[in-house]
C-alpha cells in the first residue's frame, strides 16, 4: 500500500508541474564519446526519442566496461537543473574514455517539444537526453530496477560498470560525482 501511494505521489508531482513551452527533436543513442561539437548540427538533428521503461531497464543492466552514468531528472526540478552543469563538466573531462553519460527526462509528454526541447538545446545535450513517459511506470518499474530508488523524488543518478553499481538520489555536487565516477575509473 506504502508503495502505491508513493508511486501515486511521484506521478502527481510530475504531471502537476507546469514546464516551460519548448521543442523536443530527435535524440539518438550514442556514446559520450561521440558528443558532436557543431551545436547547430544537433539541434537541426534534434528529434524527440521515447523509451519505454522495459527498455530503460534493459540499458541499466548493461554489463560491459563502460561505465554508465544514467541521471533521471526535469526541466522542472530545481536541484536536477543545479547538478546538470557537473554532468556536463565531468562530460568534457572524460571525453574519449569508456563513458557513456545519459539524462533520463521525466517532464510530462506535453512539455517534451517545449521546454525540454529547449534545455537540450541550450545545455547542447542532443544525443544525451532520452524521453521517458512517467504516466507509464509503476512500482515494478523502481523495485526491478533500483536498490534505493522508490521514485519518490528526482534527481536520482544510476551508475554501472560491468556487475558493479551505485545510486545516489538527490543533487549531486561536483566534488560527489567526481569521487563516485573516479571510484569506477580506477
Amino acid at each position: 500500500m506504502k508503495k502505491i501511494i508513493l508511486s501515486t505521489l511521484v506521478l502527481t508531482a510530475l504531471f502537476s508541474c507546469k514546464k516551460e513551452s519548448q521543442k523536443t527533436d530527435d535524440t539518438v543513442e550514442t556514446d559520450s564519446l561521440s558528443v558532436t561539437q557543431n551545436a547547430n548540427a544537433e539541434v537541426a538533428a534534434y528529434t524527440p526519442r521515447e523509451i519505454s521503461p522495459e527498455n530503460v531497464g534493459q540499458y541499466l543492466a548493461k554489463n560491459n566496461d563502460t561505465l554508465y552514468v544514467t541521471n533521471f531528472f526535469a526541466t522542472w526540478c530545481g536541484p536536477c537543473m543545479r547538478e546538470i552543469p557537473s554532468f556536463k563538466n565531468k562530460m568534457q573531462e572524460l571525453k574519449g574514455k569508456p563513458v557513456k553519460f545519459t539524462f533520463v527526462n521525466l517532464d510530462d509528454k506535453s512539455d517534451w517539444d517545449g521546454a525540454v526541447k529547449n534545455f537540450v538545446t541550450e545545455n547542447n545535450l542532443n544525443g544525451h537526453v532520452i524521453l521517458l513517459d512517467g504516466q507509464k511506470l509503476d512500482q515494478n518499474f523502481f523495485s526491478n530496477n533500483f536498490k534505493q530508488w522508490d521514485g519518490g523524488s528526482i534527481p536520482f543518478t544510476y551508475m554501472r560498470q560491468g556487475n558493479k553499481t551505485d545510486e545516489y538520489l538527490g543533487m549531486m555536487t561536483e566534488e560527489v560525482l567526481n569521487s563516485k565516477i573516479d571510484s569506477f575509473l580506477k
